[in-house]
Parts: C-alpha cells; sequence; structure tokens
C-alpha cells in the first residue's frame, strides 16, 4: 500500500511503541475499579456517547476503547490475554506505525457509526476488527477452545464474520452501523489481497476448466488393441488380456487368438556399440 508506506514515511516517528499493552493494562485497571467498588458507574462514564460529546465530555471519544469486555474475574484474564496476543502478533507483523493506523480507522469509524446513528456504543466490535486481522495473517494458529479442544483462528473467524452478518441483519441501527464501521479498516488494509486472490483463484478456476475441457473423456472401459471396439459398440462383446503379449493389451474375443503377439524386441546391435 504505497499510501501507508507515505505516511508511515512521514508520521511513523509518533507512533505509539505497545499500544495494545497500555489498551489491555488500562482496561484490566478498570476492571479492577468495578469489581472493588461493586459498581457499574465508571462505565457509564467511558462510554462513547454523542450527545454528551457534543455537550463537552470529549474524553468518550477514547475513553470507550478502556471498556472492559467482562465482568467474570475468570474471562477478563482470558479476553484481556488475548487482545495482548493479538495486538502484539500485529504490531510485530507490521510494525508500530500501521498497528497504531489500523487501530485508529477502527476507531475513526466507530466514532462516526455513533454519531450517525446517535446511540452509545463500546469497542466490541473494534476488538473484533483485531480479531480478524490476526486470523487472516495467522489462518492456521491454534488455540485452545474450553481450554481443551484446539482449534484454528481461522474457523474461529468464520464464526466472527457470521456474527457480523447477523448483527448487521437483524440487531438496531446502531449495533448496525458499529459493526459495519469497526471492519472497514479489516477491508483497507486487507481489500487489495482479497480482489487479487479472488482474481486469480477465478482465472485457476477458468484454466482448469480449459484444460479439462480439451483432455479426452474416456467413456468405455474396454477396448480392443486390434478394431478398437469397446462395450459401449458391442454391449455382448466379452474382452480378454492376451497372456501371451508382453504388456497390457486387451483384446475383444474376435481377435483374442487372432493377433500377432506384442514382445518387446532388443536391439543386441544397438546394445553392442552403446558398450563400444
Amino acid at each position: 500500500m504505497n499510501w501507508i508506506d507515505k505516511l508511515e514515511r512521514k508520521f511513523g516517528r509518533f507512533a505509539i511503541r505497545g499500544l495494545i499493552t497500555y489498551i489491555v493494562a488500562i482496561n484490566a485497571v478498570v476492571f479492577a475499579l468495578i469489581y472493588i467498588t461493586g459498581s457499574y458507574k465508571i462505565i457509564s462514564l467511558l462510554t462513547l456517547n454523542p450527545d454528551l460529546i457534543l455537550r463537552g465530555q470529549i474524553w468518550r471519544l477514547v475513553t470507550y476503547i478502556f471498556i472492559p469486555p467482562q465482568t467474570s474475574v475468570f474471562w477478563i484474564i482470558f479476553a484481556l490475554y488475548f487482545s495482548y496476543m493479538v495486538g502484539t502478533a500485529l504490531e510485530q507483523e507490521w510494525g508500530s506505525f500501521r498497528f497504531n493506523l489500523y487501530y485508529l480507522m477502527g476507531m475513526l469509524g466507530t466514532t462516526i457509526a455513533a454519531f450517525i446513528s446517535g446511540g452509545s456504543v463500546s469497542g466490541v466490535y473494534l476488538n473484533l476488527s483485531l480479531f480478524l486481522a490476526f486470523a487472516r495473517i495467522y489462518p492456521d494458529f491454534e488455540l485452545l477452545l474450553f481450554f481443551i479442544l484446539p482449534v484454528k483462528v481461522k474457523y474461529l473467524a468464520w464464526f466472527e464474520w457470521i456474527y457480523v452478518g447477523f448483527t448487521v441483519i437483524s440487531q438496531p441501527i446502531p449495533y448496525k452501523l458499529a459493526a459495519l464501521a469497526s471492519i472497514i479498516n479489516y477491508f483497507i488494509f486487507f481489500g487489495g489481497d482479497i480482489v487479487r486472490r479472488t482474481k486469480i483463484n477465478r482465472q485457476s478456476y477458468y484454466n482448469r476448466k480449459k484444460f479439462k475441457s480439451k483432455i479426452p473423456t474416456k467413456t468405455y472401459i474396454h477396448k480392443c488393441t486390434i478394431c478398437g471396439i469397446t462395450e459401449k459398440d458391442n454391449p455382448d462383446m466379452e474382452f480378454r488380456y492376451c497372456s501371451k503379449c508382453e504388456g497390457d493389451y486387451e483384446y475383444c474375443m474376435d481377435h483374442l487368438h487372432n493377433h500377432e503377439h506384442k514382445t518387446k524386441v532388443i536391439d543386441f546391435e544397438s546394445m553392442r556399440n552403446k558398450k563400444d
């Protein structure tokens, strides 16, 4: 992507290294405060709410990404660790600037969707876009589902896409827009590759189809070596292999005992010349 390369050369020095580490750490702090106080009021102070942002609470443009994805101690540990692993892997693959840009574009899309719909949204779909990117780059990476069953992330990504589709089809407008907007970054980063791969696969399909069309289709099982008759020509005809011919030569009953036996001819003169 030339435009991303240009941005990186110009603004790469401003990238936040280890961005996902800070996000996960603040998520953990927020969860700890909720767990200790037993109050979810802090979440209402962090949510992306367009009306309150327009009233001056501009911190909500950022703080919604710090809302913990789970309320259970057991699951929050797993969720935050998984987010850290995915984010770290993407940053190692892309570099800090590209990972920052991917996350920022997801935030921007989510924010625009919230202002269009007028509803409050969280960072659930934004985190989902990170996982989809991870599954795209590392499709064969295995996770232990329920800590027991190994499953490749590419299969889990299918369920995530189904979840996005279900949201778009059946959920209220704010969720529809949030789901669509948060994966815009995915298609910006991988859209070109998806289009190229689709074209290559389609061309390969047409090439295979064209090649197969040129291959003579064998519609028979038995064929006489002498006259060329097959069981299609005469269903009552029997065919046998000749035990005296050297090779797999099949004959109809009319020529089984009436043909010149095929043998391998050894050219001793050629052998002698090669030795000389």
